[in-house]
């Protein structure tokens, strides 16, 4: 079984493409151009991250920001799965601490990632939306997903990582995703969403995106945080996030599944 250094390993080269943040309605406000490069470094466990941003498609002339840092070690903070797949988060909600996680989907040629916002009363506040591909290919960015595009049955396998066991907990799994209203429904062996009481907040993106939160996420209520993506017209893959009642990250949940 891979280790997590391996997995995150799963990310390196050099990626084009664009930040863009996005309204309530998963619709672009800003945009800018982006040059990551993750290289491996002359010691074992060395990468070297490079992060360029340029107001200009072409990526050059100076940039807008440039950010460095060497990596010898990952923190708990952050879970990788086999492909390079990873979501990180706060270990704890804090009040009046911001809440933000990161969702990273990795399929060949092709990352899809999202940051989520959240204000420092826990309100959901935005998302920016980071489509990537590796330098020199051409991978195709996929279409914006609707709620009729993932509908259907699925099944697949969903391994979950703890914050007291870091070895992937495997299992079968199935599920059959709804629509009404422009609301996802999600029913079967794994749930994204585990408290139907809450507000949710869920946002269909371009590149076959998905986003789903609580409204407000709280120290003093159990929640979990979900990003997906439709990676192939009949392969999704899904992210979730879970945090107890004190406010505690509890695991992280990866799902690769196949429509039916």
């Amino acid at each position: 079984m891979s280790s997590q250094w391996e997995n995150f390993l799963g990310n390196l080269g050099a990626w084009s493409g664009t930040f863009a943040e996005l309204d309530g309605n998963g619709e672009v406000v800003s945009t800018t151009h982006s040059l990551l490069t993750l290289e491996q470094g002359e010691e074992e466990r060395l990468v070297h991250f490079r992060l360029q941003r340029y107001s200009n498609e072409a990526r050059n002339g100076e940039p807008c920001s440039d950010i460095q840092e060497a990596y010898r070690n990952l923190g708990k903070q952050v879970v990788f799965f086999p492909t390079g797949t990873f979501c990180k988060g706060r270990l704890q909600v804090s009040p009046g601490t911001p809440f933000a996680a990161e969702f990273g989907f990795t399929a060949g040629d092709r990352r899809h990632r999202l940051v989520q916002l959240h204000h420092e009363d826990g309100r959901f506040e935005k998302l920016i939306l980071i489509r990537e591909q590796r330098v020199g290919s051409e991978a195709a960015e996929q279409a914006r997903l609707t709620a009729g595009t993932l509908s259907g049955c699925w099944q697949g396998t969903a391994s979950t990582i703890t914050a007291e066991w870091p070895e992937p907990d495997q299992a079968e799994c199935h599920f059959t995703v709804g629509s009404s209203n422009n609301r996802l429904e999600i029913s079967g062996a794994v749930l994204g969403t585990k408290h139907p009481e809450q507000e949710l907040h869920l946002t269909w993106m371009a590149d076959g995106g998905y986003h789903l939160t609580p409204s407000i996420v709280s120290h003093r209520q159990a929640f979990s945080i979900e990003a997906g993506w439709l990676s192939a017209p009949n392969r999704v893959e899904r992210l979730i996030r879970s945090y107890d009642a004190s406010g505690a990250w509890l695991s992280a949940t990866r799902i690769v599944a196949e429509r039916v």
